[in-house]
């Protein structure tokens, strides 16, 4: 059964000439119990549909539900089933870490000691600055503190927007081992992320660029659906050899990947060929290997077709 549906969802801002289409027409279901990401580089439109889902904002078209319920008429039962956690630190950076948390409690009619168990791995990692004020934390401590106040009342839904953005490696790690265990309590989670690593951590994915849909699907089902020969590509001179890959007949796509360049190849390439060709330009200690593609191959490869 899904929790989250949403049909043709459009949203706009602006007036007259001005408006700017946000969302354009976006279609998904995530199911009971599912961690789904919601995948996009900044502006692709994320954090408007995660409003909009959440009942801050109102859609321009379209419709949508939160297990079963309507995000325009019924709204203010919505927000007592979902937890909120936005991509901005949000919480009162004056109050501690426990008078934030009992604030949370208290607007939702409950207390810490009630959900607890829900709370109390992650929360105990932050319990022993209790006493601290919110603002004076570390951000990987802001994040910990930020997901047991979402928590709180034992939502039936958890909307985390970019909620790794800026934490260092160590603390996304962590995160998102803490919500695999949210998510085998029964927790539906809807998690938004411009980092494309994080996308193979997710039972299923929506790939968004420029407000559109680009795919839905699960990690590896991304990554079958490239279906395009690859290549990783390395040399002396990285900018020079950039330059002369896209010139390669049998080359239809190159970009900067790490410490390669990625190669997407037509069918028919021939690897000796390309290292030959290379050569010819003057490139010394060429490396190429033939690679999987992630999914930011995937991706860009959506993006341009």
């Amino acid at each position: 059964m899904p929790s989250v549906v949403a049909e043709n969802i459009v949203k706009k801002y602006g007036k007259k000439k001005d408006i700017v289409e946000a969302l354009h027409g976006i279609s998904f279901q995530a199911e009971e119990g599912e961690l789904f990401g919601i995948i996009g580089p900044d502006g692709a439109g994320k954090t408007s549909l995660f409003r909009i889902l959440t009942t801050l904002l109102l859609p321009d078209g379209g419709s949508a539900t939160v297990d079963g319920l309507d995000v325009v008429k019924d709204f203010k039962a919505i927000r007592n089933r979902v937890g909120y956690m936005p991509g901005r630190f949000s919480l009162y950076q004056d109050l501690t870490v426990a008078e934030n948390m009992e604030f949370f409690a208290t607007i939702f009619n409950t207390s810490i000691e009630e959900n607890y168990d829900l709370v109390k791995e992650i929360y105990s990692q932050i319990e022993p600055f209790k006493d601290r004020r919110a603002g004076k934390l570390s951000g990987g401590m802001k994040q910990k503190l930020a997901l047991s106040c979402a928590l709180i009342h034992r939502p039936s839904v958890l909307f985390l927007d970019e909620p790794t953005t800026g934490v260092d490696a160590v603390s996304r790690k962590e995160f998102w081992e803490m919500l695999r265990k949210l998510k085998q309590q029964g927790i539906t989670i809807l998690v938004s992320t411009p980092y494309m690593d994080e996308a193979s951590m997710c039972d299923r994915v929506a790939l968004l660029q420029n407000g559109k849909l680009l795919s839905v699907n699960t990690p590896a089902g991304v990554r079958a659906s490239f279906g395009k020969p690859l290549l990783a590509v390395r040399g002396t001179d990285m900018l020079l050899l950039l330059t002369h890959l896209k010139q390669f007949d049998s080359i239809a796509d190159a970009y900067p990947f790490g410490e390669y360049h990625h190669a997407v190849m037509r069918t028919g390439y021939d690897i000796e060929q390309l290292r030959n060709y290379l050569q010819q330009q003057g490139h010394k200690e060429i490396e190429i290997q033939t690679i999987e593609p992630d999914i930011e191959d995937c991706f860009m490869d959506l993006m341009k077709n």
